[in-house]
């Protein structure tokens, strides 16, 4: 398992956190996964509601909150910590511009094609920016936009396959369908990038995500020319999580069968583990009277059955009640809590260990 660069910046273990919200993967446990030679990765979705106590203004506590979060992480570790910014987030700039301001090592960007995401970058900037992306075509296009307008490529990519937890880039047919499996669209996107990478004389690494749980995933998936991993699920049932023990319980309580499909208010499926919300949601039993944050650009709340920035953050908080836990595919095979060392000390020996069995 050799480390990597991503715009010149060196990732001892190529192993990198999930943003996970509301409220799971904060400074906490982002520094923990820096300290181990990984990415930590701040999310920055719905930051506004935890830290209220800011401003009353969830704009203005979002800013706040995300400013002491970095600051948080940076007093844990000298290592590297990310910020995951959703562009479907009304506050997407705020963040952006906060998180370079701040010098996070790098921004992470999903939930739509974030084009216009190197215009934000000064000249003394040294964040670097990594789009999330579900299809080789995305890749392009991003690469082909960044070039022209920009010329600035990216410093990576983020693969995710419609194995992964939470918001997925996927139609529901498509998320069963082989043709879409992370196995599939991690070749195509690092075909698509060779062509920058050749023309432009620039290394973009291509960090595949979704599902992927142990040291055989991970070897699997860089056969396939993954130069990195990203894990979400696996770093919940740690201590170091910034989630609720009761939320953490969620993965280690539920099975296989209790992981399914949703529809979420902002318009895409996702995957979660199913509860009595859900199930109240589906019988139509919840109906939001307003909406307090106007959080996501996609939420009409109008036909919103709930608001989604307040359900995962009660599930964060422990309020399965009021809200539910969004997980990968694999999540269930979580049986007990453990430390973000111990994860990475299994998943570096299950990978090693693979490797030796390959070569004989």
């Amino acid at each position: 398992m050799k480390g990597l660069k991503i715009g010149g910046l060196y990732i001892p273990v190529p192993i990198f956190q999930g943003g996970m919200g509301v409220g799971i993967s904060l400074s906490k446990l982002a520094s923990a996964v820096a300290n181990e030679g990984g990415v930590g990765v701040i999310s920055c979705a719905g930051i506004g509601l935890l830290y209220k106590n800011f401003s009353k203004d969830y704009l203005k506590a979002s800013i706040e909150g995300l400013k002491y979060e970095i600051k948080k992480a940076r007093a844990a570790t000298r290592g590297i910590i990310g910020v995951n910014i959703m562009g479907a987030l009304t506050n997407f700039e705020d963040m952006v511009r906060t998180s370079i301001a701040e010098k996070v090592d790098i921004i992470f960007a999903g939930a739509g094609l974030p084009l216009n995401l190197p215009g934000f970058l000064q000249k003394d900037s040294v964040t670097r920016l990594v789009p999330i992306v579900s299809s080789g075509k995305a890749a392009r296009l991003i690469s082909m936009k960044w070039q022209s307008s920009y010329n600035y490529l990216p410093d990576a990519f983020v693969v995710e396959g419609p194995k992964a937890g939470g918001h997925l880039g996927f139609k529901k047919e498509q998320i069963d369908d082989a043709k879409y499996s992370l196995e599939e669209i991690v070749p195509d996107v690092v075909n698509e990038v060779r062509y920058f990478e050749e023309k432009y004389n620039k290394e973009i690494p291509v960090i595949a995500a979704g599902g992927l749980y142990d040291g055989n995933d991970i070897f699997d998936i860089m056969k396939k020319g993954a130069k990195g991993v990203q894990l979400g699920s696996r770093f919940v049932t740690t201590e170091e999580c910034d989630a609720s023990d009761v939320f953490k319980q969620q993965y280690i309580n539920n099975g296989e069968k209790d992981i399914e499909i949703i529809q979420s208010p902002v318009g895409m499926p996702g995957r979660a583990f199913g509860n009595a919300f859900i199930e109240k949601v589906k019988q139509g039993l919840k109906v939001p009277k307003t909406c307090p944050f106007k959080c996501i650009k996609t939420c009409d709340i109008s036909k919103s059955p709930y608001c989604i920035v307040n359900a995962l953050y009660n599930a964060a908080r422990g309020n399965m009640k009021s809200g539910y836990a969004f997980a990968g595919s694999n999540a269930y095979r979580a049986t007990h809590i453990t430390t973000v060392k111990e994860v990475f000390l299994e998943l570096i020996r299950d990978f090693m260990r693979k490797s030796e069995e390959t070569e004989r």
